[in-house]
């Protein structure tokens, strides 16, 4: 059975039980039970790799609870023995009532937040098990027992069709839209800022860690392949911070399938943190950020920042341009009327951002780019530690409506990521020098200058005028015609 026939089997069950009501939910639940799958595999290389430098392994969980013992007893001829096996009502008890607290316990007992032990109880402290049906939760652990996660390959895979699924957790609905970013749009963005070995690459508002793992698979592709590189950026190089319970398990396990054994995502809201307090210690060579937009933060959280405002996506702008080292690069998608609002906060922060930072491109990104969510967006790209002198715009035109049967693809990012390092004018991009900006307001509009001009419509007495004139014209025609015959 493929492994996308064994994740559409898990959805069927998860849409029969009682307990799983969306997509948000099906794609929470196939990750715990996904996730502990993966923990059985994982002990096993290290137990292999342990008795090859003839060493005994310790595994993390206890008997009771891996895999093979709760989940999956099987015979001597390697099925399940359903006289072992709980099911039914006695399974949901073991997993709610026992599994489930055992896990939750790691956090206190890791040695650091940087371990998988860690990330084991993070999860189960933060993600309940929904499935009501013992029935239906023996048949799911049936088909995830068939996933293998031993090769690159099979990982690979996996991870495809788990983005596959957070995408379509991203159309569900209202809530799914903050979890997904378009990857031809992440590709295009990573693309132009060229993380390198060595470098932090940080995202304050992980969700499902896209950019992360896009930034792992860019890195890895050009890095020389060696494991003092493998060790670096599987541990020093990928970093992320996420408030929301779900968005933080699916990331996880995102960046695990995708090959990173104990990711460096933190469970938090970032917001909470105090810009005053970040150091240099504390800052990030690269950020690659989709901060929410339209949130409303309380007032204790305003007071962490300089400038005062309840919309998230300027308090995050704020954290980051914090959070970059001298001469770090940033490429943040925000929604287009941070350019040209006039409110105070809107003002002082495009201030901030002119001159604290080098805002050398604007990206501006056509209607639909994110499905289920009719907000206009633009991309800033900037250098922390000069200010901004001139600013390359580009305004990406696919030629077609954007939507769910039209995604973003990369194809369409292609030109920009071509022309970026030269910045052309062309009818789709422009150059503006922030010297010819309004001081008082700071606007930064996106308004081409190239694109060609219609016509302009002409007066209905203009149009008479002419009909007139046709009328006159095709009378003389036909005189002219009568008197040759």
């Amino acid at each position: 059975m493929s492994f996308e026939q064994t994740f559409k089997n898990i959805d069927d069950l998860l849409y029969k039980d009682s307990g799983a009501d969306s997509e948000l939910d099906y794609i929470g639940q196939t990750s715990w039970v996904m996730f502990l799958r993966y923990l059985e595999e994982l002990e096993l290389v290290k137990a292999d790799e342990a008795e090859l430098r003839g060493e005994d392994y310790e595994f993390i969980l206890d008997e009771e609870y891996r895999w093979p013992n709760w989940a999956m007893p099987k015979g001597e001829d390697g099925k399940l023995d359903h006289h072992v096996a709980m099911t039914g009502p006695d399974l949901v008890q073991f997993v709610d009532g026992k599994l489930f607290p055992y896990l939750a316990k790691f956090k206190q007992t890791a040695k650091s937040a940087q371990t998988i032990e860690y990330k084991v109880g993070e999860i189960f402290s933060e993600l309940k098990n929904k499935i009501q049906s013992g029935y239906n939760l023996r048949e799911i652990l049936e088909y995830a027992d068939e996933l293998p996660f031993r090769s690159t390959n099979d990982k690979h895979e996996l991870s495809h069709l788990y983005e596959t699924k957070i995408k379509n957790m991203g159309n569900a609905g209202r809530n799914g839209g903050q979890y997904y970013t378009p990857r031809p749009l992440i590709r295009a963005m990573i693309h132009v800022i060229d993380p390198q070995m060595g470098e932090k690459v940080y995202d304050g508002a992980a969700g499902s860690c896209g950019f992360l793992c896009e930034a792992y698979d860019y890195m890895y592709q050009r890095m020389e392949k060696n494991t003092e590189n493998l060790k670096t950026l599987q541990e020093k190089t990928l970093y992320g911070k996420e408030k929301k319970n779900l968005a933080y398990v699916i990331g996880i396990m995102n960046m695990i399938l995708h090959g990173i054994e104990a990711p460096n995502i933190i469970h938090t809201n970032t917001l909470s943190e105090n810009i005053r307090d970040i150091q240099e210690k504390d800052r990030y060579h690269v950020i690659l950020a989709n901060p929410p937009f339209g949130g409303k933060e309380r007032k204790e959280i305003q007071q962490n920042f300089d400038i005062k405002t309840g919309e998230t996506a300027f308090l995050f702008m704020q954290h980051f341009i914090k959070s970059l080292k001298t001469g770090g690069r940033a490429a943040v998608v925000i929604k287009n009327t941070v350019l040209s609002n006039t409110d105070n906060a809107s003002v002082a922060l495009r201030k901030l951002l002119l001159e604290s930072c080098n805002l050398h491109t604007i990206l501006d990104m056509p209607g639909g780019t994110f499905t289920g969510a009719g907000v206009k967006t633009v991309v800033l790209f900037f250098q922390k530690g000069e200010p901004t002198k001139k600013i390359w715009y580009y305004q990406l035109d696919p030629g077609r409506n954007m939507g769910k049967t039209n995604p973003l693809n990369d194809k369409d990012m292609q030109a920009f990521v071509d022309s970026h390092k030269t910045k052309p004018e062309t009818e789709q991009s422009w150059n503006i020098k922030v010297a010819d900006i309004d001081e008082t307001t700071f606007d930064l509009s996106v308004k081409n200058p190239n694109t060609p001009e219609e016509a302009p419509l002409r007066a209905p007495s203009e149009i008479m005028s002419e009909m007139e004139q046709l009328d006159a014209e095709t009378n003389t025609i036909l005189q002219s015609i009568k008197e040759l015959i």
